[in-house]
Order: structure tokens, then C-alpha cells, then sequence
């Protein structure tokens, strides 16, 4: 795997918990070195980066997160970060809720789906248009990402499903109708991955926290954009990286969906 100017290297961590009981400190720390190494454009942290919320794990978090040498560091909060009134340190400390990131290749507009001292959560019919509008602004041709914490739809080998996105219908469809050719998520603690019409649902797993299912090991997303093709990894921190999906770049979508849309619209 190298890196050449035609391609974006996207790399997503996931659900770090500081804090917690189950925080490894050497797996995280191993996982920036990788990090570093790799030369990432971009690095999306998609939530849960505290146990509960507090102040001091947010500053550890953000001593921990520091030496990440990547330029475009693109973080969200979780339903643990919003404990406590967390998300008030969450702003302080990392800025907007809200983001959206573009260099021509790829759009990443990233949401906040947490609720307060909730498990649970949901992006809210509020910022349905912002998210269509956000997306509007890029070229076409940009390679287009909606980042959430939550997952968007229900991850096998996780128990009874309680707390995907309340409104996961209707973020469904939104991103489909904004063009989305990839969600990125998180949450469960296991890696997984959906293809829903031409777009991926790519939910990763824990970097560093122990609290797994199964034979599931921490571990943590390298994604590959380039011209004509897709590349997902799956890494674990001082282990094993393995190709998880290779997939071609439509530069339409479904002609079934379109007409399915269409119609609706009418």
C-alpha cells in the first residue's frame, strides 16, 4: 500500500474511552504511531472519545490525541462524550458539533448524533437541509462522506438492536439523496459493513477500549479513494491488517433509484 498524489487516505478511529476501566493506553498510543507513519490526508475520530463526559478525560484524550501528525483531523462526539454536559467541554476543546471538510476529492460533512445522558441518539429533522446543502456545495465528482457516531443500520452479532439513530430512516434518506457514497460510523464496537444501493455503511469497531464481543479485537479503518476504485482495511493496533472490501467508483447511481426518486418527488 502506497500512498501517490491520485489518492486520499482516509483513516477512522473509533470509540477510544479514555476513562474507562477497558481503555488500553499502549493500543491507542501503537495506533498513532501507525498513524503517522501511514500519512493520512484526513483522520475522522468518530465519537466516544471519553468514559463519561468529564473534563479530565477530555484533556487526556486530547494529550493522547496530539501527536497525530495528519493535517485534517476531523473529530466527533459520542453518547459518552454527551454525559455529564460533556458536550460543553467537547466544543471547548475540539470546536464545532457540526463539521464539513472538502479538498476537491473528497466531502466529508460529519453530524453530531448523540443525546444528552442517552445511549441512544438521533441527527434530527433540523439538520436534514443543512446536511443536502453542505453536500451541494462540492464538485460532482468529489468521493462524498456523512459521518455520524451512532450506526445507521443495525450491526449483526450485537444483541438485540436499542439504539441505532432514532431517525435512521430518515437519514437514510437523505444521504441517498444527497449523493452520499459512504457513511462512516461507530458505536457497537464492531466492525462491520452494509451496501445499501451504491453507498457503503462502514461502522468500525473499538481502537483501544476492551469491552468486546466475541472473538472481536480492537482495530480501526484505513480507506483508500481513489480515481476508479475504493479500498477498505481493517488494522489492529501492533497486529494484522487485512483488505476488508475493493469496490469500482460509479459515476452515477442506481438508474432504478434515480427513476424511484423521481417519481416520489412528483
Amino acid at each position: 500500500m502506497t500512498k501517490n498524489d491520485k489518492e486520499t487516505i482516509i483513516v477512522q478511529i473509533s470509540d477510544i474511552h479514555v476513562g474507562e476501566q477497558h481503555f488500553v493506553p499502549s493500543l491507542l498510543t501503537r495506533c498513532i504511531d501507525e498513524i503517522n507513519e501511514l500519512c493520512p490526508d484526513i483522520v475522522i475520530i468518530t465519537g466516544d472519545l471519553t468514559a463519561n463526559g468529564f473534563r479530565m478525560e477530555y484533556d487526556t484524550v486530547k494529550n493522547y490525541l496530539s501527536p497525530i501528525k495528519c493535517t485534517n483531523i476531523l473529530i466527533q462526539l459520542g453518547n459518552h462524550d454527551s454525559r455529564n454536559v460533556g458536550y460543553l467541554h467537547f466544543e471547548d476543546i475540539f470546536g464545532d458539533r457540526y463539521i464539513s471538510f472538502n479538498n476537491n476529492k473528497v466531502s466529508i460533512v460529519a453530524a453530531d448524533s448523540s443525546e444528552p445522558d442517552l445511549d441512544n441518539g438521533q441527527i434530527g429533522r433540523e439538520h436534514y437541509d443543512w446536511i443536502k446543502n453542505e453536500f451541494s456545495k462540492c464538485d460532482n465528482n468529489s468521493f462524498k462522506i456523512f459521518a455520524m457516531h451512532h450506526h445507521l443500520v443495525p450491526v449483526p452479532n450485537t444483541g438485540r438492536e436499542r439504539n441505532i439513530v432514532n431517525d435512521a430512516g430518515d437519514v437514510l434518506e437523505t444521504v441517498i439523496d444527497a449523493g452520499v457514497d459512504m457513511v462512516l460510523c461507530g458505536h457497537k464496537h464492531v466492525p462491520y459493513l452494509w451496501r445499501i444501493e451504491d453507498m457503503l455503511v462502514v461502522t468500525a469497531g473499538t481502537v483501544s477500549c476492551l469491552r468486546l464481543r466475541g472473538k472481536i479485537e480492537p482495530s480501526y479503518n484505513i480507506i483508500y479513494v481513489r480515481e476508479k476504485e475504493i479500498d477498505i482495511y481493517r488494522r489492529s493496533p501492533f497486529d494484522k491488517i487485512e483488505k476488508i472490501i475493493g469496490v469500482s467508483r460509479k459515476e452515477k447511481k442506481s438508474k432504478i433509484y434515480d427513476k424511484f426518486i423521481k417519481e416520489k418527488k412528483q
